[in-house]
């Protein structure tokens, strides 16, 4: 199964993401987890200290090579199996997870990052039969470019980060509209970081207005706060309101649990 997660800036998408992997590969599975923002930060959620996820390297441009299909039109092919990207160029977490990285802005003024979401969209189309029963979660970029490039035209389930304010419901909405032209087979919205029923009932109400099923109800929780503030990754253990809400939010997406833990 391949898992993207996308929403407006600072809406915890990245925060989502890192926990969904967390808890998947604690519950046995192994994981693929790709960091498709251009501003990466996932490396820290799932724990790797600062300077290490800083020290990431990319996906190269060489994992794709330019094909003709059968139309005679130009596209781009992995160059290798995904499983073998993987190995090559992803960063090993635990034994269970693996990070990849699209790569940042590191420098003004030298263009956009059409490649690396390229590398991102292709992989994702190369991984069907390769997975091995590995699953795989994107944390997509903030906004919408992710959706007009077609970054991930290819996932399973795409996953619309909506708060209880106006704008982070709307940059929900047209993730999820975007998202079901875009053809994916799945596009759910997911409550995050309320702090009373109100608000939830905020978020509820608007997507009930907007016909978007909402897959999780993920309350504010302070150790996910302290964690960011201490730049690691939150607590499992825990158990926290978050990460109970996530590992709820495992059974709805249908990836069953595996009973080994690592």
């Amino acid at each position: 199964m391949k898992i993207a997660i996308a929403g407006k800036g600072g809406s915890g998408k990245t925060t989502i993401a890192g926990i969904l992997t967390r808890v998947l590969a604690n519950g046995g599975h192994k994981v693929w987890a790709i960091d498709a923002d251009s501003n990466p930060n996932l490396g820290v959620t799932i724990g790797l200290p600062p300077e290490k996820a800083r020290g990431m390297q990319p996906m190269p441009s060489k994992i794709l090579k330019e094909i003709t299909n059968e139309k005679g039109e130009r596209a781009l092919k992995l160059d290798m199996p995904a499983g073998e990207v993987v190995r090559k160029y992803g960063l090993p977490v635990s034994d269970r997870l693996t990070l990849l990285s699209m790569g940042s802005v590191d420098h003004a003024g030298v263009g956009c990052m059409c490649g690396g979401h390229a590398r991102v969209r292709t992989l994702l189309s190369g991984i069907i039969d390769e997975q091995d029963e590995a699953v795989t979660v994107v944390d997509m970029e903030a906004g919408l470019e992710h959706l007009s490039r077609g970054t991930d035209r290819h996932v399973d389930v795409l996953i619309a980060v909506a708060e209880p304010y106006f704008k982070a419901l709307e940059t929900a909405r047209r993730v999820f509209e975007l998202g079901r032209e875009l053809g994916i087979p799945r596009v759910v919205a997911l409550a995050n970081k309320f702090r009373s029923e109100n608000e939830l009932q905020v978020v509820r109400d608007y997507a009930r207005q907007h016909s978007m099923p909402l897959i999780a109800e993920i309350p504010f929780d302070g150790e996910v706060q302290r964690a960011d503030l201490a730049a690691e990754a939150p607590a499992l253990d825990a158990k926290g309101r978050a990460v109970r809400a996530i590992e709820k939010m495992v059974d709805e997406l249908g990836v069953a649990r595996a009973t080994q833990t690592v």
